[in-house]
């Protein structure tokens, strides 16, 4: 492990997008390894511009046994959860006890410190959010926030917990929990954690800049949202009728979950952890630009 590895592995899932692979050209930009997922028929186009070492090639049991969570079976994309599933899969056979699994439209990372956003450049990114994870005997799920969810003008906490994490998934391995779900899994396997009690953290300190969902060709985009965002929020409240509904967001049919429900969880610290004083910023460096 040098300075700019995660402690954990990081598998990117992704579908016909070798030409943009943002998240690809960030990791590499930042000298992070990492794993990128893709099916039989894009292996070709991915390993003609990523090392080949670094390109998996999803087996087609992980789409077959999917739970998609309707009956269209496989009349249409299965979208990203059996890759998310084979990266677990991957990760358990490791040994690693969390694995990170990030969505290929990541064009950047960011700090987040005193109201100031701060493009990350080195692999220790992560790092601190695996080290506060790893404190705790009960934290299922982590990852950095949405760039375009911090603020300049208010007041943000490091830190949320037990509310949802998209995109950019710091995982406990052994959870009994595996991906499902056709759309929304993100949201889907947050709440299934939080209903059993364990708690999850939404890092403001460190950001993630996604592009908006679909805008970028290839994905899901094509073969998923074609029928807008209806149905996504269909098998969110078919899954979760009891802390889910439908509203209109962000121009579209969207849901809304009462993460609400979920403040009674919380951290339970690991009686052998000591904090050591002072602030520790894991030989990140300001650099004007």
């Amino acid at each position: 492990m040098t300075m700019n590895d995660s402690r954990y592995p990081i598998y990117i899932v992704s579908r016909h997008r070798a030409d943009t692979r943002y998240t690809s050209k960030a990791l590499e930009a930042m000298g992070v390894p990492y794993h990128i997922i893709v099916e039989q028929d894009d292996y070709e186009a991915y390993t003609a511009v990523i090392d080949a070492k670094k390109v998996l090639i999803l087996p087609e049991r992980y789409q077959d046994d999917y739970e998609v969570g309707d009956d269209l079976g496989r009349t249409q994309s299965v979208g990203s959860g059996p890759a998310r599933n084979f990266a677990w899969d991957q990760a358990a056979k490791l040994g690693a006890p969390r694995h990170w699994v990030v969505d290929d439209n990541i064009t950047a990372f960011w700090r987040f410190n005193r109201n100031r956003f701060a493009k990350v450049l080195t692999g220790i990114f992560f790092c601190p959010m695996e080290d506060f994870c790893d404190r705790y005997e009960n934290i299922a799920m982590a990852g950095p926030n949405y760039f375009m969810f911090a603020s300049r003008r208010s007041i943000t906490k490091p830190f949320v917990l037990n509310t949802r994490i998209y995109s950019c998934n710091l995982i406990q391995t052994d959870l009994p929990y595996r991906w499902r779900g056709r759309y929304n899994e993100d949201t889907d396997l947050s709440l299934r954690v939080l209903k059993d009690g364990r708690c999850t953290v939404l890092f403001n300190a460190f950001l993630q800049y996604k592009l908006p969902t679909q805008t970028v060709k290839g994905g899901n985009t094509e073969e998923l949202y074609a029928l807008g965002t209806g149905p996504k929020t269909a098998m969110l409240i078919k899954y979760h009728p009891d802390v889910t509904r439908t509203t209109f967001r962000f121009g579209r049919i969207h849901h809304y979950a009462h993460y609400q429900t979920f403040a009674k969880n919380a951290l339970k610290r690991r009686p052998t952890v000591q904090v050591a004083q002072g602030i520790n910023n894991y030989g990140m460096t300001l650099t004007p630009v």
